[in-house]
Order: structure tokens, then C-alpha cells, then sequence
């Protein structure tokens, strides 16, 4: 806790669980994971967002010098998170692939991996901006907004103030300063009343949370923020927070 609190988190907080890197989310408790994932303990439902699967690889396609093992990274990650948490649910909240075209080029190993994963668990794919139709041979239900339990899942939050949303798109990121060194790391970000998850894959980029394009999901009601460090995720005040 000390550490959390050389952050700046300001405790308590009406959506900061017991431990320091769970979110309350109307009355509900989420883990959040250094990976990006997030981790419903009393639905044993894992949630991630933008995958972004074969970004490398379409980037290389436009002449970017990018290497393309990215989705390789990114299905590691994912199948070491599914390891640690062993969820009966995963809910994939959109732009899984970086285009409509990134399915068809999906190597047949890395297929088999995502089958191979999802082995023996109730899959949600959510459509995306990136990727409004998805492959026939994932396994798994294929959908544009998911309810469980009274909250929704979706890809691009809903405009304006809203409750029990959990959504992924905008790629969240923070930055800090602290002994003279900037810090920028993708992060979850909250008010309470709806979730925004960091981007999961290897090469999805952040934009940090206060720019603009968050204004009109938070507004005056604040936010914290929880980053991804390397083996824990920190919660940060967002008077502490810095423009890029």
C-alpha cells in the first residue's frame, strides 16, 4: 500500500476494492492483471480488449518495418493469463483482429492456438470497429453488445454519461512523473459507473486519459486510474496524471 500511496491514490475511494488494483464497478468487483486483462472473480468471467491480431503483419503489408510475430506475443499472453485465472468465460471486447482481412491471414499454428485456448470455455467474441465481421471458424458466440449480470459489454463505450459499461476502443494510457523520471503506461480507468479497458495486444498503442476524446465519458465526475507495471497494476490519482 505504501507505494500506492507515494502514487498519489487517494484512499478511500468509493471504486477501489479491498486490495489496491481491484476495481468496484457498481457494486461489482474486477482484478485487473499487469497483462491488461481484467478478472471477474464471482462470474469467473476474464475480459480483454483490442487484440489487434496481425497488426505486424499489416503494417509490414504497407511497408512499415514492423516485425510481425505480434499476434504470437499476444496469444502467449493471453494463454498465460487464461492459465493463471482458469475462467469458465472470456469475453473479447472487439477490434480482436486489426482488420477485416487479419483472419484470413492468420497462420494455421495461430489458429490453433486460439482453439486450443479457448478449449472448454464459453467464448464471447464482440464485433469491433477494426473487425465488424469475424470468421465463421472461431468457436464461440459472436455479438455487438454483451449483458451479463447487469452490466454491458461493448467495444466503443456509448457517448455521454453512462452506467454499468464496460468497454474497450480507446486504448487507454497514463503518464507521471516521479523522481525526475516520466512514467507512461497503458491503464484501466474508471469513475465507478463504467470501465475502460487498456489494450491487450503486443502493438496496440495507448492514448492517455487525458486527452479530449475521454472528456465525454467521465466529465465531471473524475476518474482513477489503475497502470499495468510490470508484475502489479498501480492505482493512480488523476490529479497526479500528465498530458503527453
Amino acid at each position: 500500500m505504501a507505494r500506492q500511496a507515494e502514487l498519489g491514490f487517494d484512499p478511500p475511494s468509493p471504486f477501489r476494492g479491498k486490495r489496491g488494483d481491484d476495481i468496484v464497478l457498481c457494486g461489482k468487483v474486477f482484478s485487473t492483471d499487469p497483462s491488461g486483462a481484467l478478472y471477474w472473480a464471482e462470474q469467473k468471467t476474464l475480459i480483454v480488449a483490442d487484440l489487434h491480431l496481425e497488426k505486424g503483419a499489416a503494417a509490414a503489408g504497407k511497408g512499415r518495418l514492423l516485425p510481425h510475430y505480434d499476434t504470437r506475443s499476444t496469444l502467449r499472453k493471453l494463454a498465460s493469463v487464461m492459465d493463471r485465472y482458469d475462467p469458465d468465460r472470456v469475453v473479447a471486447l472487439g477490434d480482436s483482429f486489426h482488420d477485416e482481412t487479419a483472419a484470413d491471414r492468420l497462420p494455421h499454428v495461430d489458429r490453433e492456438r486460439l482453439r486450443i485456448i479457448g478449449q472448454g470455455r464459453e467464448w464471447y467474441w464482440i464485433t469491433g470497429n477494426h473487425d465488424p465481421v469475424l470468421p465463421g471458424w472461431l468457436e464461440g458466440a459472436i455479438c455487438p453488445v454483451l449483458n451479463i449480470d447487469g452490466l454491458k459489454f461493448r467495444h466503443e463505450p456509448e457517448a455521454g454519461a453512462k452506467s454499468h459499461e464496460v468497454a474497450g476502443h480507446l486504448h487507454p494510457a497514463a503518464r507521471l512523473t516521479r523522481r525526475g523520471a516520466s512514467v507512461r503506461r497503458k491503464c484501466f480507468v474508471s469513475d465507478g459507473a463504467r470501465l475502460v479497458l487498456p489494450a491487450f495486444g503486443a502493438f496496440a498503442g495507448g492514448l492517455n486519459v487525458l486527452d479530449e476524446a475521454f472528456d465525454p465519458l467521465f466529465g465531471a465526475n473524475g476518474f482513477h486510474v489503475w497502470m499495468l507495471g510490470r508484475k502489479e497494476v498501480y492505482p493512480v490519482a488523476k490529479r497526479q496524471l500528465l498530458a503527453d
